[in-house]
């Protein structure tokens, strides 16, 4: 089996469970290649015993032969890894190195339970739906797609007026300090924050949430995932920021903006066996009463 590694930074508390978790690989038979800037982080920054393997430096020279891409870290790791994966049908898994972590759910501690799921097969995988953004004129130098949400916000005090569309029907004009369009496995990441609802990963449908809205009356909307979104923002002095996950950009008031349900999924592999529901009850403590002691 050929794993490729990726992470950011790992933080010193956790140096020795990355060694475990890299050696469990070894010891398997696993062939692993890093993404670059780690191993070399890793190798001299955190002077570690790494194997000398094979390395990639972004979506270009990712191997053509990997069966597993692993991402070790948090969720904002796991959200880059759809840079690198872009639209090949490719197995991601996320292992906790990082603090929540609700979509890298298998835990680092050296108990290699999931290693041994890995490498038996015993998971499963899940569909996950990625959000594209398509512009007249943006996204020469940027990724236009997105696995947990895209939103809009404000540069400077001023609130922003945000236009959407759904299939060509209008709605009234959002005043707000901006705007998230969230995916189901987003719907446990900004847009919960926001008072979006919380949905399983698999449904077939897109969140639509208001950030701090002025307008009394209006509310998150959940529509199909088929939708196509098309959204003007007007700014009053300096424009917005519009973000892709983890990744922004800055607008300027008036621009047009498509969003829609790309053309291919990201490949979940959903290690625990209690899978979604585990995942809330673990991370949001989902249920959290002295009542159901």
């Amino acid at each position: 089996m050929k794993i490729a590694i990726f992470a950011r930074s790992i933080d010193t508390k956790w140096h020795i469970r990355l060694s475990l978790v890299v050696a469990a690989l070894l010891e398997r038979g696993a062939e692993l290649t890093f993404f670059a800037p780690f191993y070399k982080k890793a190798k001299q920054e955190y002077l570690l015993n790494l194997p000398v393997a094979e390395t990639f430096s972004s979506h270009e020279d990712l191997p053509k032969d990997i069966d597993i891409f692993l991402c070790l870290g948090g969720d904002g790791t796991f959200l880059e890894s759809l840079t690198l994966i872009r639209e090949r049908n490719l197995p991601v898994a996320g292992v906790n190195f990082g603090r929540l972590g609700f979509l890298t759910s298998a835990d680092s501690a050296p108990s290699n339970r999931w290693i041994d799921m890995l490498f038996k097969g015993d998971y499963k995988i899940e569909k996950r739906t990625v959000l594209k953004v398509s512009s007249a004129d943006k996204f020469s130098c940027m990724y236009p797609f997105a696995l947990n949400e895209v939103s809009v916000q404000r540069q400077d005090p001023s609130m922003l007026s945000v236009t959407l569309k759904i299939n060509g029907m209008e709605l009234p004009t959002y005043w707000s300090d901006g705007i998230v369009i969230a995916t189901p496995t987003g719907s446990t990441a900004y847009s919960m924050s926001i008072g979006g609802p919380i949905m399983f990963p698999t449904a077939k449908a897109l969140i639509i949430a208001p950030i701090a809205p002025h307008n009394l009356n209006i509310r998150p909307l959940v529509v199909p995932d088929d939708t196509v979104i098309e959204l003007v923002v007007t700014a009053r002095k300096t424009g917005a920021i519009l973000c892709l996950d983890n990744r922004t950009i800055n607008i300027s008031s008036g621009d047009k903006f498509t969003i829609s349900k790309a053309g291919f999924d990201l490949n979940y592999i959903s290690l625990p066996a209690s899978g979604f529901i585990g995942a809330l009850k673990e991370k949001l403590l989902w249920g959290e009463d002295r009542r159901n002691s």
